[in-house]
């Protein structure tokens, strides 16, 4: 091939900054291979110790007396699975992801099923404790809503939740996958390029509106209600009245705190993937270090459900202290059991033995 003067173009302002270079992100994942690790093994060490703790309460009482104490055990599975999910996540951030592509698919989409499923299940049991707190007052159980959160329909409503999340985890089921980013292997979704962009994003909103701004418009609207109508109760019940709106502003706090830091980075990524707002590598670093960390403060909510949930509002405490105290009354009992056998073996020993030392003959009880 022939090339003249004439195919070079000289531009007498040349700089290499004419040229887009590549951001390079070695110090993002060196942070987070240690950052990520540690935030992890916490969340799955206490998270693991109160979620354990609500379902072996409610799977010994086996029969779930309300509505709020089935949400609460699905919400205990959801967070023990979403944790499960953790040490797997914490591997990969620490070494990169070498337990292939079928494991990669089973991970990230458990981790969004049960992550969504969380936040809705949080969404019914506000719903259900304002119901209930409407029809103690009132008595009145013909309204629509009062219908479907009942007993009878309580396996429908979580089969909803259940299903619901299941839809969202499909994109990461089908789409996630092994790439090979140097000098290791990630784990994250690959979506083909006629919805690497918008399609995308559009899932990432979804996710946004269910796991956080439905939960909350839903928390707030019930919460409120309840303050409201808390309002009303005589003088007399003024002590347990506050104590109660102080818990409810406690909860919407907490989930503000730890869901909205996260869903806003997500939503402004999901901007960025289709309006390309991020054009500065240092920018794109600091929204990759604060969706890591949010991402970590919001699996905090995790470990913080058994203490915000099953106290309040349920029957969880009264239950946790009769499983605390037959527990305690079986090992009374197995102790005795064997105190009185070992006496018993002491008696014997001293009224049939004919070859016993002088100190066995003087054994007294």
């Amino acid at each position: 091939m022939d090339i003249s003067e004439d195919d070079y173009v000289y531009h007498e302002n040349f700089t290499y900054d004419d040229y887009p270079t590549l951001c390079e992100k070695a110090d993002i994942r060196s942070f987070a291979a240690l950052f990520l690790p540690i935030m992890y093994s916490i969340c799955l060490v206490v998270g693991l110790a109160g979620n354990s703790l609500v379902v072996a309460v409610y799977a010994y009482h086996k029969r779930l007396r309300t509505m709020t104490d089935t949400f609460l055990t699905h919400l205990a599975v959801a967070d023990l699975l979403l944790l499960f999910t953790l040490p797997f996540w914490a591997a990969d951030a620490a070494r990169g992801w070498e337990l292939g592509v079928v494991v990669c698919k089973i991970v990230s989409a458990c981790y969004t099923v049960n992550f969504t499923c969380c936040m809705l299940l949080l969404a019914c049991i506000s719903l259900d404790r304002y119901l209930a707190l409407a029809r103690a007052q009132s008595g009145d159980q013909r309204g629509r809503l009062q219908r479907v959160f009942s007993r009878r329909h309580c396996w429908k409503v979580c089969l909803a939740v259940w299903t619901a999340a299941f839809m969202l985890g499909v994109p990461d089921l089908i789409f996630s996958e092994v790439v090979r980013w140097e000098p290791r292997s990630m784990c994250l979704a690959v979506y083909p390029p006629s919805m690497a962009k918008s399609g995308k994003a559009a899932l990432e909103i979804v996710e946004v509106l269910l796991g956080f701004l439905l939960p909350l418009l839903v928390m707030v609207i019930c919460y409120c209600s309840m303050g409201r109508q808390l309002q009303g109760l005589p003088t007399e019940s003024r002590g347990k009245k506050w104590k109660v709106l102080r818990v409810l502003v406690v909860v919407v706090g907490v989930f503000v705190v730890t869901q909205l830091p996260y869903n806003v980075v997500k939503l402004y990524r999901a901007m960025d993937s289709v309006y390309a707002l991020v054009t500065h590598c240092g920018t794109s670093k600091v929204l990759d270090q604060a969706a890591q960390v949010t991402e970590s403060l919001a699996l905090t909510h995790c470990c913080l459900n058994p203490i915000l949930y099953t106290f309040v509002g349920s029957s969880f405490g009264q239950h946790t202290m009769k499983v605390a105290k037959k527990f305690v009354q079986e090992r009374r009992r197995r102790r005795r059991a064997r105190e009185d056998s070992a006496v018993q073996e002491g008696v014997e020993m001293t009224f049939d033995s004919h070859s016993a030392s002088q100190e066995t003959n003087t054994f007294s009880i």
